[in-house]
């Protein structure tokens, strides 16, 4: 269990470092949104500071993964990113949900083989 861990931290990491790299450098062309999710985009892309903030965070989160320090943190700090991802999949764009549900398992996977050090934050 322990090589599975190390091999889903090690993806995790990078891709969410191959994803924030892509988006500072524009390495990537942007896909052509469609419907409610170029609407979404729109707004996200006119919030100015979110998605860069998005991005920081995967950036920052994707070391830790990568590098094997401080991995219980960038869990907890990484979810709610991997929540939207998923859910913004689900409901905007569904073509590329797999990408995003395998991103949020592996999230999950990693806080439960985490769990032990998150148990003093649940005691009263």
């Amino acid at each position: 269990m322990k090589i599975a861990t190390i091999i889903v931290r090690v993806l995790i990491g990078l891709f969410l470092l191959f994803a924030s790299i892509s988006f500072f450098l524009k390495l990537m062309p942007e896909t052509e949104a469609t419907g409610n999710f170029k609407a979404f985009n729109t707004g996200l892309i006119a919030s100015v500071y979110l998605m860069p903030l998005a991005k920081a965070v995967e950036l920052l989160c994707g070391l830790s993964y990568v590098i094997g320090k401080y991995v219980t943190l960038a869990n907890i700090v990484i979810l709610p990113v991997t929540l939207n991802i998923l859910l913004i999949n689900y409901f905007m764009a569904p073509a590329t949900l797999p990408i995003a549900a395998l991103l949020f398992i592996g999230n999950l996977f990693l806080i439960y083989r985490y769990w032990d050090n998150y148990k003093t934050v649940f005691t009263p």
